[in-house]
Formats: C-alpha cells, structure tokens, sequence
C-alpha cells in the first residue's frame, strides 16, 4: 500500500513553516525524522532570504529542508522541474525510513507533483519566439488580456506581468488549439489513472484565515517587518549585480519587483509599500482559489482550537505513513 504523503499548504503569510517545524518536532521525539520539501518558487533562489521569509540557518539544521537554494536568480525553476525533484525526494526520503513533508504555497507545483502535465506538448522555440515578438508590442498585460479572452481561468490565477508563465499558457494554447485550464482538466493523470502519484496517495491540510481583513493586516505587517530587517539592502545587493531585471522570475517575485521599481526610480517609497500590499494580497487571493478546488482539509489558522485541531490531523496522517 503506498504511504500517504501530508503537504501543508496555503496562502502566503499564514504560518505553513512554523507549523511544518513544530510537526517535524514533535515527531522526533517519536523516533521519526521528517524531511521538508519546499514547495515555494521563491525559496529556490540564493541570496532571496528575508523577502521570502526563507526558514533560518537554524531551522535548516534542526530539520532538513529540501529545494531551497538550488537555483541562481538569473535562472528558472519551472513546476516540471519540482514535479520531477519533489518525486525523486520523496522516494529517497522514505528509502531512509524518513518521512516526506510538502510545504508551500505555489500551488500550480502541487498540481504539478500530483497530476503532471502529460498531456501538454513540449517547449516550441519557433512559437515562443512569436509570442515575445508580439509581447514587445503589447506588452505583458496586453499579453495577460489576451490570454484573458481565451483562457480566463489560467489568466485569474497569473499576474499580469508573469511574463514566463503567460508566454506558456499562450504556447500551449497556440500548439493544441485548447486552452491550458481545459488539458489540465482532461489530463488523465487528473482522473488518476496514468498519474505516478495518485491524489489519494496524498492529504492536504490547508490554512485558510476565515477573516480576510485579519490576514489582510497581518500581511502587511509582515512586509513592514522585512523592511525593518533589511529587506531593502538585500534587493540592492540583487540589483546591484547588474545581470538581473524584472522579467525574470526570481526578481517577479512578491516584494522584490515592487522594491527593484524603487530602486529603479520609478516610485516613490510609500507608493512601493502600497503597490508591495496590494501584490501580496492579490497573490493571496489567487492561493486561495487553488485551494477552494482542491480536496483538502481547511483549517483557519488564527483560531487557536482549529489549529490545533491541524496540529492534531497532521500528527495522525504522519503516524500513519511510518507504521
């Protein structure tokens, strides 16, 4: 029987770390050791520490983590790149008697890791070539609003500057004639029955704050924090490498464009910290609705007693899965 795998997911800012840390902790005073894989696109990339709330260098120690720091920020970690480690991890993790542990937000590698993307054609180097001659010019959001008239599901979830995964979604859709939503939906893998990981081989516990205006502040107050530990001096040190600009994924990333706009002259600070919330809450919102069509266990987690009450699933999954 194929051991269950527990991820821990969500929208950014609720807590999935910390709780991730404290199950890993209590399982070893079990005997059991988990290893944590991220599931985050912005952990892979060194030198990108306080902006993605990376886990310490203490943290790293006590509990091995897994596909953070792997990538330079002027390359590309795509979700078939994580579909393909995250297995390979995990088959190596349970080889040591260990226990796998999902944790992340970046919810198109969940689906990803779980379905796959057998029905989506390759990269065509002739199409995409097509797509940046005409992003030059329209740009990325006229790109995102063409996107918008024939797949509007990928174009909710997508940023409208998501230059790398726009241009996919419009390869895919210039190569099958379909939109990307629609293969994902009729992949078989989805139905289960060519996937090498089946979603009932999987759980999901997902934390979802109930009172958005709470998560709302709360982020916020997150970014003012990074700004205080230096978040401004480690995009400088980015910027000033002189290799990196804003269409790579790396520096697309949440807090990091807003403050290389700043950088860059083109806001002033107070308008970078707003345009920054409002980043982090559309980001949010799009995690969300990954989530609302999963099968998952929801759980809020600024409710103490619904928290524990994920603390107290999580530990029964990850008891299970080494018996």
């Amino acid at each position: 029987m194929q051991a269950k795998v527990l991820s821990i997911v969500g929208p950014t800012g609720v807590g999935k770390s910390h709780l991730a840390l404290d199950l890993a902790r209590q399982c070893r005073l079990q005997g059991q050791n988990v290893e944590i894989i991220s599931m985050d696109s912005a952990l892979v990339y060194r030198g990108m520490d306080i902006g993605t709330a990376k886990p310490t260098t203490a943290e790293q120690a006590e509990v091995i983590h897994h596909l953070i720091d792997i990538r330079d920020p002027s390359e590309s970690y795509s979700a078939a790149h994580f579909a393909n480690d995250a297995k390979q991890l995990i088959e190596k993790i349970q080889t040591r008697g260990n226990i796998p542990l999902i944790v992340g937000g970046t919810m198109l590698y969940w689906r990803a890791w779980v379905y796959g993307f057998s029905k989506l054609p390759p990269a065509d180097p002739e199409t995409r070539k097509r797509i940046d001659a005409e992003a030059l010019l329209l740009g990325w959001p006229g790109m995102h609003a063409k996107l918008a008239q024939i797949d509007p599901i990928t174009a909710y979830r997508l940023q409208p500057n998501d230059s790398q995964r726009i241009q996919r979604a419009l390869e895919v859709y210039a190569l099958t004639g379909q939109p990307l939503s629609q293969l994902f939906e009729e992949s078989p893998s989805a139905t289960g029955r060519d996937s090498e990981l089946s979603e009932h081989a999987v759980e999901v516990i997902s934390l979802e704050p109930s009172n958005r205006v709470s998560l709302h502040a709360r982020l916020e107050n997150r970014f003012d924090q990074m700004l205080e530990n230096n978040f401004m001096d480690e995009v400088r040190t980015l910027f000033e490498r002189g290799d990196l600009h804003t269409n790579l994924p790396a520096i697309r990333s949440v807090g990091y464009r807003q403050v290389w706009e700043y950088l860059e002259g083109k806001v002033d600070y107070p308008t970078m910290k707003q345009k920054a919330y409002a980043a982090t809450r559309q980001l949010s919102k799009r995690q969300v609705t990954w989530l609302r069509a999963m099968q998952r266990h929801a759980f809020d987690p600024f409710s103490p007693a619904e928290l524990q009450d994920a603390k107290t699933m999580a530990m029964g999954i990850l008891n299970a899965s080494f018996k």
